[in-house]
């Protein structure tokens, strides 16, 4: 997410934004549930125009 985002921006990011294919939680609030970093990770690429260096 830092490398995405930058550093300021990853964390609030993570925080705040709600993510569809997350069932409509934060990054912060799946990992706390329990979902993978992987699944997590994939979620934001989905909703986000990631790199393919950073996929």
């Amino acid at each position: 997410m830092r490398a995405h985002f930058g550093d300021p921006y990853a964390e609030s990011w993570a925080r705040d934004y709600v993510i569809a294919p997350l069932g409509g939680r934060t990054v912060e609030q799946a990992l706390a549930q329990g979902v993978s970093a992987k699944e997590v990770w994939r979620a934001v690429c989905q909703v986000e125009d990631v790199s393919s260096r950073l996929r």
